[in-house]
């Protein structure tokens, strides 16, 4: 039995990682899924392997663009995935164009697509909204100041969600994983491939398919359960700063 057999569900950030494992997960159990990311010839290629999916073209970063794309859909699931990380050194070494991006992706980018999709399910009286952040919402780490800062923001955004919505019928998630071995670091450390490796040297580290795991999970319980928070460590991982790894 497909457990989201024809529901229409949302994934931001399609395009590689959590994001396209999340929307292979959803599909295979039956969901119609809506995959947003701005390459659109990744998230076309991945539509294609996907009963009932749609490639759309978007940059969460564009409020406007995000509210004419999304607004009217009647999305029963969001994925809120678009994220990224950019530079890891100490604060007065940063970057201000970096910041301006991890803000405007991480946090401004999440409130676009919440403010496109929530009015709907409001009024529907139903749905289910999870959002990727992660252990560095939870625990800061050296160089991570302002990638932290937008998870932590990340954090409170969901807090505050269950409490504007309560009662509503609305369901929120979040999904903090630790270390998933993705294009996160290479992304991170703009094409550096042999530092972004370095990350996950001697771990054997999360996959995408595992978080995706998680996100099903909290999407497919019964109406009246609410798998709130998440929390994703690999089995080396104790805390943002202490990993132990092989030699």
């Amino acid at each position: 039995m497909q457990r989201l057999k024809d529901k229409l569900a949302l994934v931001t950030g399609a395009s590689a990682g959590i994001g396209m494992a999340t929307a292979r997960a959803l599909a295979g159990e039956g969901a119609r899924v809506v995959l947003v990311a701005r390459r659109l010839d990744r998230v076309q290629t991945l539509a294609r392997e996907l009963p009932g999916a749609r490639a759309l073209a978007l940059d969460v970063r564009d409020g406007a663009a995000v509210l004419r794309a999304l607004e009217n859909e009647p999305f029963d699931l969001a994925v809120v995935n678009a994220g990224l990380g950019l530079g890891m050194g100490p604060l007065d070494e940063g970057s201000i164009e970096d910041w301006s991006t991890m803000l405007d992706t991480n946090v401004k980018g999440l409130l676009h697509t919440l403010k496109a999709v929530t009015p709907g399910m409001r009024g529907r009286g139903r749905g289910d909204v999870v959002l990727l952040g992660s252990v560095a919402g939870r625990q800061v780490y050296p160089g991570g100041n302002v990638y932290c800062a937008t998870k932590f923001a990340v954090r409170g955004i969901y807090e505050s969600l269950r409490v504007d919505f309560a009662g509503a019928g609305l369901r929120f998630t979040t999904v903090d994983p630790g270390m998933v071995e993705t294009d996160f670091s290479r992304v991170r450390f703009k094409g550096d491939e042999e530092r972004a490796k370095k990350v996950y040297a001697g771990v054997h580290a999360l996959t995408p398919e595992d978080i995706a795991d998680a996100i099903l999970y909290a999407v497919t319980r019964p109406p009246h359960v609410n798998i709130g928070e998440i929390v994703i460590w690999a089995s080396a991982q104790a805390s943002t700063t202490v990993v132990k790894r092989a030699t």
